[in-house]
């Protein structure tokens, strides 16, 4: 059995303003973002390759926590004060953003990953050269998503998400931090250099998820300020999360091959704090940031709940 990180004052189960659990709007929202790019890989099919938009869909309708939708989504509410019609834009362009990265990361170039979330990988479901494309399609898909003016009425605010996404996913983000991944395999990492390429390769994406949400949502610069605070918190403590997973969880309860980290020589944060000390900053992070967000918000915030509960969620998980 998957060995689970204890829960702290963070994991307290709390109501949203709509009196709905936590988990029934985390559901709901990764129904609605779902329902979203379900209808747009529907038309794509109907056009001139729909071979490429059975790949998309078949990598991005794969299931998966949808973490980065609801952060898009709760960061929303809690800038605008309730639902913001252009977040679920917002929130399916990340999620298209991330199916593109995982199916590169899975290819024979990068960790030859043979299954993702417990399915063959993209690259041997279809094959490889239509994988590539895949990733390529939703990468820009995510990027047509955000510049539409479906999503925002305002050309600036559509502007600014289109850099918070290209900024996370360039050369300082998410590409950045997977070159690093790659170095990590002929060197290994200290501790500041696994922190270091960690908040680029996973980090990153999670932190722009948080302020687009805020962007979208209409949030102030003190807003956004607090949401990256926030998020680039709970983006180390997922990660470090995932490395305790992959030490402690088993390939069918993660849904993806484990232990390839190991396997390869690179260092985790479970290598160098230990199991017992990872929790523990895990724990430390959740609790900062929930903090750091409740200051700048207000303690009683419509929608900041949602926030602090996803935070906690994300060290409590088992896959």
């Amino acid at each position: 059995m998957p060995r689970k990180l204890p829960l702290r004052s963070t994991a307290r189960r709390r109501l949203t303003p709509n009196n709905l659990m936590f988990t029934d709007q985390l559901n709901a929202d990764a129904a609605a973002v779902e329902a979203e790019l379900a209808a747009r890989f529907d038309a794509l099919r109907k056009g001139a390759a729909p071979r490429l938009a059975a790949a998309m869909s078949y990598a991005a309708m794969a299931g998966g926590k949808r973490l980065r939708a609801a952060l898009v989504l709760g960061a929303s509410r809690l800038a605008a004060g309730g639902d913001c019609g252009g977040a679920i834009n917002v929130a399916a362009a990340f999620e298209c953003l991330h199916a593109y990265s995982l199916i590169h990361d899975d290819l024979p170039a990068m960790d030859d990953a043979e299954t993702r979330r417990g399915k063959p990988s993209c690259h041997l479901e279809f094959d490889e050269a239509t994988a590539i494309l895949a990733g390529d399609a939703l990468q820009t898909m995510a990027f047509e998503l955000l510049a539409s003016p479906d999503t925002h009425d305002d050309g600036a605010v559509r502007a600014g998400l289109v850099m918070d996404l290209a900024t996370a996913s360039g050369v300082a983000g998410m590409a950045g931090g997977q070159m690093l991944d790659l170095e990590a395999e002929t060197r290994r990492f200290d501790l500041d250099e696994t922190r270091a390429m960690q908040a680029l390769k996973t980090g990153a994406l999670i932190k722009a998820s948080a302020v687009a949400g805020g962007r979208v949502g209409g949030g102030g610069d003190d807003l956004l300020a607090a949401l990256a605070n926030y998020a680039d918190r709970i983006g180390l403590a997922f990660q470090i999360a995932d490395d305790l997973l992959d030490r402690t969880s088993d390939a069918a309860a993660m849904g993806k091959p484990t232990g390839r980290d190991d396997e390869a020589g690179k260092a985790s944060f479970v290598d160098h704090l230990g199991i017992d000390a990872a929790q523990k900053e895990a724990e430390r992070l959740i609790d900062e940031a929930n903090a750091m967000l409740t200051t700048t918000a207000g303690s009683s915030a419509p929608h900041l709940d949602y926030m602090l509960e996803i935070s906690s969620f994300i060290i409590r998980r088992d896959h």
